[in-house]
Parts: C-alpha cells; sequence; structure tokens
C-alpha cells in the first residue's frame, strides 16, 4: 500500500525544484535579453572601441599599428566579438541584479534590502578587476609577447586573435573580481563556511593557476603573477567575508529557532 503522505512530500518537492527551474529560466532570460539589447547598441561605438583597444599594442611596438585580417569575415567577426563584450560589460547590473532575485527567496525580508549593497559592490569589484586587468595585466603581457624574439619573429597580429585574447583577459578578470562578494551572499544563505574554503586552499591555488591560465593565454611568469596575485587575495578575502556571511546565518537560525 502506498504511503499517501510520502506521496505529497514527493510531490511538493518536486514541484519545488521545478519552480527552482522555472525560476532559473526566467532569470536567464531576462540576462540574455539584457546582453542583446546592449550589445545591439555597443555596435554605435564599437569603431572607436577598437581604436582603443588598440592602444596597448600599438605602445608595445612603438607605432601605429593596423591588425591584419587574414579570411572574409574576420573583420565583421572582431566588430560583433567587440560589441558583444561591451554589451555584457554594459548589461552587467541587470545581470547581477537578476542573480539577486534568484537567491533572494531564501532570505528573509530584511535581508532582502542588501539588494542595495549586493549589487553596487559587485559592479564596482567588477570594474575594478577590467581596470586591473587594462591598466596592468594588459600592458605587460602585450610587451612581452610582441617584443619575444624580434629577430626572429615579426609582430604583425591578426584583429581576431589580438582583440579576442585582450576581451577575454579583460571580462573574465572583471567577473573574477566579484568572488568576495558572491562568497559572501552564499555564506549568508548557509551554503558555504569560511572553514571550508580554508580547508580546500590547496585545490584554491590550482584552480586559480588554472583560471589565471584561462584568462591570459601567455605563459611567462610575470604575466601569470600579476594575475595570480590579486586572486588570491581574492580568495583569502572570501574566507574573511564567508566567515562574517555565515555567522549571520547561525544567528538568523538561532533566532528563528
Amino acid at each position: 500500500m502506498t504511503d499517501v503522505s510520502s506521496e505529497t512530500q514527493f510531490t511538493e518537492e518536486q514541484m519545488t525544484l521545478l519552480g527552482h527551474l522555472n525560476e532559473l529560466r526566467i532569470r536567464l532570460t531576462w540576462a540574455f535579453a539584457s546582453i542583446l539589447l546592449m550589445t545591439v547598441i555597443s555596435f554605435i561605438f564599437a569603431e572607436p572601441l577598437l581604436d582603443f583597444l588598440l592602444s596597448p599594442y600599438n605602445n608595445a611596438i612603438q607605432a601605429s599599428a593596423q591588425l591584419q585580417t587574414l579570411r572574409p569575415t574576420e573583420g565583421i567577426e572582431t566588430f560583433f566579438k567587440v560589441s558583444l563584450m561591451a554589451g555584457a560589460i554594459l548589461s552587467m547590473p541587470m545581470i547581477l541584479y537578476q542573480l539577486w532575485l534568484f537567491i533572494s527567496p531564501g532570505l528573509t525580508k530584511e535581508e532582502r534590502r542588501y539588494v542595495y549593497v549586493f549589487v553596487p559592490s559587485a559592479l564596482v569589484l567588477f570594474l575594478l578587476g577590467i581596470a586591473f586587468a587594462w591598466f596592468i595585466l594588459a600592458p605587460a603581457a602585450i610587451f612581452f609577447l610582441a617584443g619575444f624574439l624580434p629577430d626572429i619573429f615579426k609582430t604583425d597580429w591578426t584583429g581576431q586573435e589580438y582583440i579576442g585574447f585582450l576581451t577575454r583577459m579583460l571580462f573574465w578578470l572583471g567577473v573574477s573580481f566579484e568572488l568576495p562578494v558572491v562568497v559572501y551572499f552564499i555564506a549568508r544563505v548557509g551554503l558555504v563556511t569560511s572553514q571550508a574554503l580554508r580547508e580546500q586552499w590547496r585545490i584554491a591555488v590550482v584552480a586559480v593557476s588554472v583560471l589565471a591560465a584561462v584568462i591570459t593565454p601567455s605563459i611567462d611568469p610575470v604575466t601569470m603573477l600579476l594575475t595570480m596575485a590579486p586572486l588570491l587575495v581574492l580568495y583569502v578575502l572570501s574566507i574573511l567575508l564567508a566567515r562574517i556571511g555565515y555567522r549571520q546565518f547561525e544567528a538568523r537560525m538561532a533566532v528563528d529557532e
């Protein structure tokens, strides 16, 4: 004989899971729609942005350069790539807000007011990451790569490779800088603890090394260290914020009991 209460519990859990998946679908739809809209708007200033992105390359070779296109569609592909990066950056406030709307149902009414802290602080860290990549990391990496064995290799890069390298570095380092804020709010709802982050520090170092290699494909030690250093500092900061967030979670649970 089937246990009616067990069936009811299973149905409720299934509905809850389906509800979360539907909520995730809605938030992702809004985020992608925002990126699409901002990308279309970015078409207006994509050309001057391309000229601006050339400045580290010009500084490295000490001349005014033009990027090559080796395929008929390479120029327009690069144009769209820059527009997409600009669109993703401009839509970041909406993406962060949609992320907040997804996690906020698990918070109390008072905790939901943290949206006024979460979105601005994550956005500031995102912009700091882009600034770090642009002013420190990109010049060092491009200078090294452009000047490597100049008697053997002629520096004459293609648009797709150079712009892809630079945009990937700018965007993903900006996203990586948001780690402390995201970890804090995950700990705030009890999903991670500072102890767990401390115990997994070896895995974190390996993960940071892999992430640095993905963000900056340059294998020179200077560029890798310049990328890894702020990421490791951010991980330590994430541990401290996770400790604060989880204590607040425990205090809330104690009050609820």
